[in-house]
């Protein structure tokens, strides 16, 4: 059940579904399906909704391309979006005022509530990485 996928898609809002969906497939084909797994997967998807959402938002001038890399290891699932665009984005606190910008933050309950853990992190070629890693619920005790 373990390897490592890569999607790159351009920084269009059609690329945030197609995504999705690409993540979705490949979880699935990892045999992530059932009860077991249903709350995983719905986490990742909207993590991956959410941090693809935002870089082609908000990096797509100066990158292109968005890369979302998804690794399945040893009881963990990781998922990390990449972009060309410098600029770290911090989680921004709950404003009911405001009708955007909570992603990060959603993205970091969501992970947390989950028991995991998320960072946001320079590439070396300038741009950024956000990823957040799930645990893998366990199997059925024997």
């Amino acid at each position: 059940m373990e390897g490592v996928w890569r999607f790159r898609v351009p920084a269009v809002e059609a690329s945030v579904p197609r995504t999705r969906h690409a993540v979705r497939d490949r979880l699935l084909a990892q045999g992530m399906t059932g009860v077991r797994y249903q709350e995983l997967v719905d986490d990742l998807l909207l993590i991956v909704s959410e941090l693809v959402g935002n870089a082609v938002r908000h990096a797509a001038e100066l990158s292109p391309e968005v890369t979302t890399e998804l690794s399945v290891r040893r009881g963990w699932v990781r998922v990390s979006v990449e972009d060309g665009d410098p600029y770290r984005p911090k989680a921004l606190e709950s404003d009911t005022a405001r009708t955007g910008g909570r992603g990060l933050l959603l993205v970091k309950s969501v992970t947390l509530q989950a028991g995991g853990v998320c960072d946001v992190e320079q590439t070396g070629e300038g741009g950024k990485v956000i990823w957040a890693s799930l645990p893998v619920p366990p199997g059925p005790a024997h």
